[in-house]
């Protein structure tokens, strides 16, 4: 990591920015529906503080994933006017913001809740940048397929919130973003490939090349299938959520099989299957994870 040498004035949509806001928002979501899907009451002052804690600690993660990768960020197009590699803060002010972050989200979710739940909370901050930025994702394609948990983590954080305990559910939904996560991410690395490329980050496509990409793309997408629809079979989701978790699995499917089946795209080529199935992978989580919520509450 590279420091920054006279940085430019940041202000609070720099600090922000250090948070990955865009992704923190599915994190928040997923998270809240673990928390609202868990049986028995939850107050609402220590609802909301639960998940203000998953908020901050995602943001932490993402303020030391920038922190950490600010070489990485000013090669790739995308990433290149984040606020460290454009020069607005320096690298140790991101660093002191993610930790503090982190610290305040654990120490605040053990008072608030359960030392269960700041557990989870302290583990899925410490694997996001300990075990998926700084290890995997510099060292090996598997980068996804193993950091994947990181962002599995949030449903059960709001379980053992609410309920001070983990179950089959819980489980079944981490289960379910860990699959989630390699098809949305190398959809999504099959059109920036050139990005990751100059940034010498060993992504799928990258290294095994586009059409191992697509192969793998199908073959996470079965086990993941089964994962999404399988709370239904077991009793623990009703109708509402077994009908809505066919009909987007079905499409996300289709959608999987529709880039797997295509060829090496060429460097004119829109990537748009690919295009569409990351955008789509996005929503499917939402629906899945809001339909579950309505399912609990109605049943």
């Amino acid at each position: 990591m590279t420091a920054q040498t006279l940085p430019m004035p940041a202000d609070w949509r720099d600090f922000l920015a250090l948070t990955k806001p865009r992704v923190m928002t599915l994190v928040v979501f997923t998270g809240l529906c673990g928390l609202l899907a868990a049986p028995g009451y939850v107050d609402p002052v220590i609802g909301f503080t639960a998940i203000l804690c998953i908020a901050l600690g995602a943001g932490a993660a993402g303020a030391l994933n920038q922190w950490y990768e600010v070489d990485i960020d000013a090669r790739m197009r995308r990433t290149a006017n984040r606020p460290l590699p454009a020069g607005r803060m320096a690298g140790e002010t991101a660093f002191q913001f993610g930790v503090g972050l982190g610290v305040f989200s654990v120490l605040l979710m053990g008072l608030a809740t359960n030392v269960l739940a700041a557990g989870i909370l302290a583990a899925s901050i410490l694997f996001y940048v300990l075990v998926y930025t700084i290890w995997l994702k510099p060292r090996t394609p598997q980068n996804i397929v193993i950091g994947g948990a990181a962002g599995a983590f949030p449903p059960l954080i709001g379980w053992a919130a609410a309920t001070g305990s983990l179950s089959l559910l819980p489980l079944l939904l981490f289960a379910l973003v860990f699959l989630w996560t390699p098809p949305h991410f190398w959809a999504l690395a099959l059109f920036v490939k050139s990005d990751y490329a100059a940034a010498g980050i060993p992504m799928l496509p990258v290294v095994a090349g586009e059409r191992t990409t697509r192969t793998w793309i199908a073959l996470y997408t079965a086990p993941m299938a089964i994962t999404a629809i399988a709370p239904w079979p077991l009793g623990l989701a009703g109708a509402i959520y077994g009908f809505t978790a066919l009909a987007a699995t079905a499409w996300f499917a289709f959608l999987a099989g529709g880039v797997a089946i295509r060829m090496t795209a060429g460097p004119d080529d829109t990537m748009r299957p690919e295009r569409r199935l990351f955008a789509f992978s996005i929503a499917y989580l939402f629906v899945l994870f809001g339909a579950l919520v309505v399912d609990r509450w109605l049943a």
